[in-house]
């Protein structure tokens, strides 16, 4: 007797380029995405409109950007510890010719960002010890050059990764990876993550991730919401708003 295999409806938010339809949900990936998206979209309008001047807001923006590279880094390990080793074995007893090549595209594109970020840190720091026109143009550059790489990796994701996420992992599978990149997370950050993954989230898609993510998702989310949109309004002052 043959097994019917439910389809899950997914999540379609400002900026994603793709949803991969199939049996797993893939919300909390969707929500990072668009968290980076949102981030790099007001990193580049700060670093445009904030007046040179405003040393403080600068340092706010150095603080803020750190926060932002750590998450991306550390979304991008589990993926290449955790997520990509079960993938390309299930790849390669499920998959089609092409699709471990493919796994191994998306964790070359990782290890391109890393000193990208590491440049753009650098280029905030500048502007905040030493504020000048140079340095707001060099910090331009260096997040354009971020933005053509993340962006451009997570469209690839989302048009190639994801699909064979829903083809090829059974569900047992795909649970046991979300659960073990669940617990990766340190947790003196786990209310930063929280309060910045939800920030900015249309509402139905909101009440949809507290329900995949539970009770104390929505827990800590409440607690900590407000001073991180107080911390937000500070750094992202002269930002465009989205």
């Amino acid at each position: 007797m043959s097994t019917t295999v439910q389809q899950q409806k997914q999540v379609d938010l400002p900026g994603q380029t793709y949803a991969a339809e199939g049996p797993h949900d893939q919300t909390g990936m969707y929500v990072m995405h668009h968290a980076f998206r949102r981030d790099l979209a007001r990193f580049r309008s700060a670093a445009r409109n904030t007046p040179i001047g405003d040393v403080a807001t600068w340092r706010l923006l150095g603080e803020r950007y750190g926060r932002f590279a750590s998450t991306l880094h550390h979304h991008h390990t589990v993926e290449d510890d955790v997520y990509w080793p079960v993938l390309r074995r299930a790849a390669a007893e499920r998959g089609v010719p092409g699709d471990l090549d493919a796994v191994s595209d998306n964790s070359d594109e990782h290890a391109e960002m890393d000193p990208c970020l590491d440049l753009c840190a650098r280029a905030f720091a500048e502007m905040a010890e030493h504020p000048c026109e140079d340095h707001r143009n060099a910090l331009d550059l260096r997040l354009a050059g971020l933005a053509e790489l993340l962006l451009g990796h997570m469209s690839h994701e989302e048009h190639e990764i994801l699909p064979l996420v829903q083809r090829v992992l059974t569900h047992e599978e795909f649970m046991d990876v979300e659960k073990t990149i669940g617990k990766s997370y340190n947790g003196k950050d786990i209310p930063f993550i929280v309060a910045w993954a939800m920030h900015g989230l249309p509402p139905a898609d909101r009440d949809r991730m507290f329900a995949l993510a539970g009770a104390p998702y929505r827990v800590l989310h409440a607690l900590f919401r407000r001073g991180f949109e107080r911390r937000e309004a500070r750094t992202f002052r002269y930002a465009d708003q989205p």
